[in-house]
């Protein structure tokens, strides 16, 4: 983290505009990405090839500004992601001043990017705004002395330390994202959790950026810490892996130049339709071993031998967590209450970030951030077209990508989950997976604090984000007592009873996954301190029936025939001042029929509650 610290944060400041004939391509770049080669160079490594679809999204036309975030490959010799900010704006080419004899076309698109060892997406981007504007305002794209002095304001001005503040997650608001998705956050909290392939959809690329970050950021030292190694394709061992595996093949060359048509003719939609809301059958086992594919190398894999981005050696977790298990049993008290107003102690406020034993990430004394995006999970929040190919590839395990183009959205086998921003809608393909992913009773009264909390606050002006109950930081602080939690009840010699809340499907798969055994594979002592079950555990009662009906109405199928059906009776009473028409008795028949259908398939998860050992205590 030190020798991180020395270095400049800042590395370039890049233009990137659209050529009428070469179409989107580095024009300038401070210092030269090229050593030794000249400022306006369009050569790029190898690594970075996308960079300039990456900084000029697709469909940058359709918009007179915008803003990009994306994730860049380490060059040869580095270990770090790089991480990128583009400003997009376009003007009228008649506006210029100076009109280079290439500018054929009436508008001018350019993007100017600053690509950073640091993760702060927020703060460069207020910055980036401002100069991209006065560049443009210049009317002359030739005048570069602006970008010049953007490059070094940027090396003064920010440093590691603001990895640790409030300053992070600038821009990132967990109130709005409550707001827009209600319960379903701790669904896309779970589905990351789980290392899915998960695709968020909407334009423009502002909101589908900031979306996804936001997310992100409900995980404790994720976006400071967890990142590094997100955008790795072809994913590096850590330090305590062992290195007799052989190197996977690289995909054919020709998959990365793949053309639109090339995609639209690789499938057609799959069809049905499904959405998490509705909630599945609990009285069908869930066969969890069925996700055990995302930990073994592909079928048709061009090497028989064991991926590398296969999770730890069995030897090496057996010894592990035989420690594991001896240091912290016994540790606890299981009579936890509901401690959610108990904020977990700061690891990083006391620097206690050290470099995990095995996940090769800055830990704090608890062992977060966790190691999801590792070993060939990627974090892309823009995907650009020209990178189609990394959904389907060798040596990605997983993603949690952003994209605005229709295709990625077509192509629904290539991912596990696909979430419309704009609807707030999560539609999961696998029954399977769906089952994995129902809310507990602790889950659902979880998600209903959170939202009260958020929802009493919404016409407060003077919080605005910014204070603390219902504000962004409770919000996340609220997440991290959810995990801690989480993490202290697997070390449990009684885990499987503590697990039950948050869900006996969820928490199986969770243990095979990459980042729940790289954690359990160390020591975390800190978690002594740390009371484990989840933090709403308890009684069931007739408040959680009322959860439940509040849940499955707005977000099930059946639950939203019920709303309208009783929208349209109370519209008729209202008109017609009588309950007796035919309008009226048709849609109280509608009602009827579908509460008794939605009532019988909400018996069977609620009984199922009702039986678990926590409820019976």
């Amino acid at each position: 983290m030190e020798s991180q610290c020395k270095e400049e944060p800042v590395l370039h400041i890049v233009v990137v505009g659209f050529h009428h004939k070469k179409g989107c391509q580095v024009e300038f770049s401070y210092p030269p990405i090229i050593p030794g080669a000249g400022h306006d160079s369009n050569t790029l490594p190898e690594e970075w090839k996308y960079l300039p679809f990456l900084a000029l999204p697709d469909g940058a036309h359709n918009h007179q500004e915008d803003t990009v975030y994306f994730h860049l490959p380490p060059l040869d010799g580095q270990q770090k992601c790089v991480y990128g900010v583009s400003c997009y704006r376009q003007m009228e080419a008649k506006a210029l001043k100076v009109r280079e004899a290439d500018i054929t076309r009436e508008t001018v698109q350019k993007s100017v990017c600053v690509l950073s060892q640091l993760p702060l997406f927020g703060l460069i981007q207020a910055k980036l705004q401002l100069i991209t504007h006065a560049y443009f305002e210049e009317k002359d794209f030739s005048q570069i002395s602006i970008l010049k002095e953007l490059y070094d304001h940027m090396n003064r001005s920010l440093s590691c330390t603001a990895l640790e503040g409030s300053q992070i997650c600038l821009g990132l608001s967990a109130r709005e994202l409550i707001l827009h998705y209600k319960h379903k956050v701790l669904i896309l909290f779970k589905l990351i959790l789980l290392e899915k392939k998960i695709l968020f959809y909407v334009t423009p690329v502002k909101r589908l950026v900031e979306t996804l970050m936001t997310v992100l950021s409900l995980f404790p030292g994720i976006i400071e810490h967890g990142l590094a190694d997100s955008s790795h394709y072809q994913p590096r061992r850590s330090i305590s892996e062992d290195f007799s595996s052989p190197e996977i093949i690289s995909a054919d060359e020709e998959s990365l130049s793949m053309s639109t048509t090339d995609i639209t003719n690789i499938s057609k939609e799959l069809e049905g339709r499904y959405d998490v809301s509705d909630q599945p059958d609990q009285s069908k086992p869930c066969n969890t071993t069925l996700d055990t594919h995302y930990l073994q190398p592909h079928a048709g894999s061009l090497l028989d031998s064991e991926c590398e981005w296969e999770t730890l050696e069995p030897h090496v977790m057996d010894e592990m967590e035989g420690k594991v298990d001896v240091a912290h049993s016994n540790m606890f008290d299981t009579d936890s209450g509901l401690p959610i107003t108990v904020q977990p102690q700061s690891a990083t406020g006391q620097g206690m970030l050290t470099s995990g034993l095995v996940s090769g990430l800055q830990e704090d004394q608890y062992g977060l951030p966790l190691a999801i995006f590792t070993k060939g999970y990627l974090c892309m929040p823009y995907m650009a077209l020209q990178q189609h190919h990394l959904l389907s590839d060798i040596s990605v395990r997983g993603f949690v990508a952003g994209a605005t183009n229709i295709l990625f959205r077509q192509q629904r086998h290539l991912s596990d989950a696909i979430v419309d921003v704009d609807e707030a809608r999560i539609q999961i393909h696998d029954p399977e997976l769906r089952k994995m992913l129902y809310l507990s009773t602790a889950d659902l009264r979880f998600a209903d604090y959170l939202v009260k909390h958020v929802t009493e606050n919404k016409e407060d002006v003077f919080l605005d984000g910014t204070g603390w109950e219902g504000g962004d930081e409770w919000i996340r602080a609220q997440f991290g007592l959810y995990i801690h939690s989480l993490l202290s009840s697997a070390l449990q010699q009684d885990h499987e009873r503590l697990l039950a809340d948050y869900g006996t499907a969820f928490t199986s798969a969770w243990k095979i996954t990459h980042n729940y055994r790289v954690w359990i594979s160390n020591k975390h002592l800190a978690m002594a301190s740390i009371t484990p079950g989840h933090p709403f555990q308890g009684q069931y009662s007739v408040a959680d029936v009322k959860i439940r009906l509040s849940h499955s109405m707005q977000n099930s199928e059946r639950g939203k025939k019920i709303g309208n059906a009783v929208m349209l009776t109370s519209r008729s009473v209202v008109q017609t001042g009588k309950a007796v028409g035919q309008s009226v008795g048709g849609a109280l028949t509608v009602a009827k029929s579908a509460m008794s259908s939605w009532f019988s398939m909400l018996a069977q998860p609620t009984a199922a509650v009702s039986a678990s050992p926590q409820s019976a205590d």
